[in-house]
């Protein structure tokens, strides 16, 4: 019995002395954000998302009352009220934050952006100027922060379908964008991004 469990012991030794070797991966390679790549499932994706807010831009730099107006607009561009009712998973700042530089690029003036996002590092530092720890700095004062006029607010919807013979999945993916006046609560723009996507084996979106 003892020369069994030493030579079961000496085996285990051995084995675990032994040298794994490994598979060479995939080596990492740069794909366009702008097109489908190599890892693709009925998730909203990257191509979806620079398609979405590219198209949401335009639309609303026709809009009169957002890019037109004599005196520009305060907007605010951010995900507070964009909110995600779908089965993908997403991070909706992805979203917005591209749409918000987008617009500020595009829009040249026309339009005034709000970082109620960033609300409370001003307010941090509007006090901490107000209390002499630190120097005015070179910006005139302002009497408070800027109030928005106008404020992007969303949602994300989806349909799922799936055909348990063939595995298949289908999903139908709603995006709706809607700029609202902080004061009446009118929509003065609204926008509408949709796409259906069908694939055998999902991908894990993260």
């Amino acid at each position: 019995m003892r020369r069994l469990m030493t030579v079961a012991a000496a085996t285990l030794m051995l084995s675990a002395c032994q040298t794994v070797q490994n598979q060479a991966g995939t080596p990492t390679t740069y794909t366009d954000p702008g097109t489908l790549g190599p890892v693709k499932g009925v998730g909203i994706e990257s191509q979806d998302i620079i398609s979405m807010t590219d198209q949401m831009m335009r639309d609303m730099l026709s809009e009169p009352r957002l890019a037109g107006a004599a005196s520009p607009p305060n907007v605010i561009v951010d995900g507070e009220y964009f909110v995600n009712e779908s089965s993908s998973r997403i991070n909706r700042n992805t979203i917005t934050d591209r749409l918000r530089v987008g617009l500020q690029r595009a829009a040249q003036g026309r339009m005034q952006f709000v970082a109620r996002h960033n609300a409370a590092m001003v307010q941090n530092e509007r006090n901490i100027k107000r209390q002499g720890a630190v120097d005015k700095g070179k910006n005139p004062s302002a009497a408070a922060q800027k109030g928005g006029d106008y404020r992007l607010g969303g949602r994300i919807t989806s349909l799922d379908a799936r055909d348990v013979k063939s595995g298949m999945t289908q999903r139908y993916t709603q995006i709706i964008f809607e700029m609202t006046d902080l004061e009446s609560a009118e929509i003065v723009w609204s926008g509408i991004y949709e796409f259906s996507k069908a694939a055998t084996d999902d991908v894990i979106y993260r």
